[in-house]
């Protein structure tokens, strides 16, 4: 009895397992950051404390539900790239990278205006949060890059290395979706 069709369906290519690896090391990292959030929260009370403003909740809301919205032509690039539609993989991933790119934009300024209202040095609150909302805005721009990247990699068709490298990039905005998600619900759960 043969082990070859078993083996063929277990193998992926690399650039799959090196994106899973980083996304199971990267859940760990945030795993880490909520477990601190949540003991900080805890121990500290008034949460935000005194000074600081309660945390908006319509905005992030808002541009959270438009990153997460990117899985689909994310998805759907990667759909049409197994198929062989170059022009609709562009068109996908354009229309993603916008979302994404203006999704990010957004988020900075917010970012930058939380700055002016309280510092991440002056209480664990806003040590944690900045560090949280930090590292997520990272990896969104990590996702950002990675878009762009195979955005002008499609512009000359598709080859196996690139459908491969798009797998593994919408793989990696899925993960960073879940995470908006929960690092958003996180961040106003003062205000709800």
């Amino acid at each position: 009895m043969s082990t070859a069709p078993y083996a063929q369906r277990l193998s992926r290519p690399v650039g799959w397992w090196g994106m899973a690896i980083f996304v199971g090391s990267e859940a760990m990292v945030f795993g880490a950051l909520l477990v601190t959030y949540f003991h900080l929260r805890i121990r500290n009370n008034p949460w935000p404390p005194h000074g600081v403003p309660d945390p908006k909740v319509a905005v992030p809301l808002f541009l959270t539900g438009v990153l997460v919205a990117t899985s689909l032509p994310m998805q759907y690039a990667f759909t049409r790239a197994k198929r062989g539609d170059v022009v609709d993989v562009r068109y996908a991933l354009l229309i993603a990278f916008a979302l994404q790119a203006t999704y990010l934009a957004l988020q900075l300024h917010l970012f930058v205006d939380d700055l002016d209202k309280f510092s991440p040095s002056a209480t664990s609150y806003g040590s944690i949060y900045f560090t949280l909302v930090g590292a997520h805005h990272a990896h969104v721009l990590v996702g950002v890059l990675l878009t762009g990247w195979l955005l002008l990699r499609f512009l000359r068709g598709i080859t196996p290395y690139r459908l491969v490298g798009l797998e593994a990039t919408t793989w990696y905005w899925h993960f960073v979706n879940v995470l908006a998600v929960i690092v958003t619900l996180v961040q106003v759960s003062p205000s709800l």
